[in-house]
């Protein structure tokens, strides 16, 4: 849609513990999206003729929300015959990202529940420069929060980042950077032995240090381990490149802690880091209609064949017609 339209995001209420379920998800959707097309457009005063472009999230992500939405989006532009595009939804961070800190030419760290790439722009394509060869460093927090108990309210990375603020003890962590990939898994299952052993034998031989280990520690060994893992891998991708700018996106973008800790990395390296708070890192609705339009405006359009989702749908699969760098 057209980029003054107001930024709708859809809010879902889970179980106090759980987590975004594909099904549930997508009927949440088909639930409220109508009225909240309705609203976006009472609130904007807009009404379809002053519409471009349908502008949809194509993917990456979970199948059943994306083609709740899509469906949508394919009936409303055949309706108001208008054109529709397909955004990819990494690319709406990053250029939600450009636009609000104005960073020119940034490395980009995009960090969220379902996704940690590392990422510069080369030659029409954001290319991606090292990433999760398993699961997504949000996904990783979430599911630790879930071992210990904390509750989505107002998410489970927000919880964890304030009982990390009390830990005092470092619990050494395993720190799996392959190259300039990383890998959360084996850091979470170590973390949640730690945090409930499993059995008396297992209870008994924990050490004396490891029983003043409290969850506010592991909390902050957590954050501190993968950060450092992040900071590392993005100063590399920035060193290749020559970058003196950093750009963080993503839900995980809002971790003040990462944003202290990328900071730092960059000062010492004469670079400037760029980061938002949780109305742009988080997703939203205008990062989808920014993209498109940026998409739109430089000549890109799609076959209505096209208009389709893609679960798995790479950074570096699109071309980049909006940049002239």
């Amino acid at each position: 849609m057209h980029p003054r339209l107001p930024a709708t995001s859809i809010c879902l209420l889970l179980p106090d513990i759980s987590g975004f379920l594909p099904k549930e998800t997508a009927q949440h959707h088909r639930s409220r999206v109508l009225a909240i097309l309705r609203r976006a457009l009472d609130v904007s005063k807009l009404s379809p003729e002053d519409i471009d472009v349908v502008c949809y999230t194509k993917g990456p992500g979970m199948a059943p929300p994306l083609l709740a939405v899509a469906i949508v989006a394919r009936t409303i532009a055949q309706i108001w015959n208008k054109p529709i595009l397909g955004v990819n939804h990494c690319i709406g961070h990053i250029e939600m990202g450009r636009l609000i800190t104005k960073a020119v030419n940034p490395t980009v760290l995009y960090v969220s529940g379902g996704n940690t790439q590392i990422i510069s722009y080369a030659c029409k394509r954001y290319r991606i420069f090292g990433e999760t060869i398993d699961i997504a460093i949000g996904n990783c927090l979430d599911r630790f929060a879930r071992i210990i108990h904390l509750s989505n309210d107002p998410s489970p990375g927000y919880n964890i980042e304030q009982m990390a603020k009390k830990g005092k003890n470092y619990v050494p962590l395993p720190y799996s950077v392959k190259g300039m990939d990383m890998s959360f898994s084996g850091i979470l299952s170590f973390i949640e032995q730690k945090a409930r052993p499993k059995g008396k034998q297992a209870k008994k031989q924990a050490s004396t240090e490891e029983e003043k280990w409290t969850d506010e520690d592991l909390c902050f060994s957590l954050q501190e381990t993968l950060f450092a893992m992040l900071v590392e891998t993005t100063e590399r991708a920035m060193a290749h490149t020559g970058s003196n700018e950093v750009l963080i996106v993503g839900g995980v973008g809002c971790n003040v802690r990462l944003q202290e800790m990328m900071g730092i990395m960059c000062e010492e390296r004469g670079a400037k880091l760029f980061a938002t708070d949780e109305r742009f890192c988080i997703d939203n609705g205008v990062m989808i209609a920014h993209a498109g339009w940026e998409m739109f405006r430089s000549g890109t359009r799609m076959p209505w064949n096209d208009a389709t989702i893609t679960q798995r749908f790479r950074t570096d699969e699109v071309e980049v017609t909006w940049r002239d760098d």
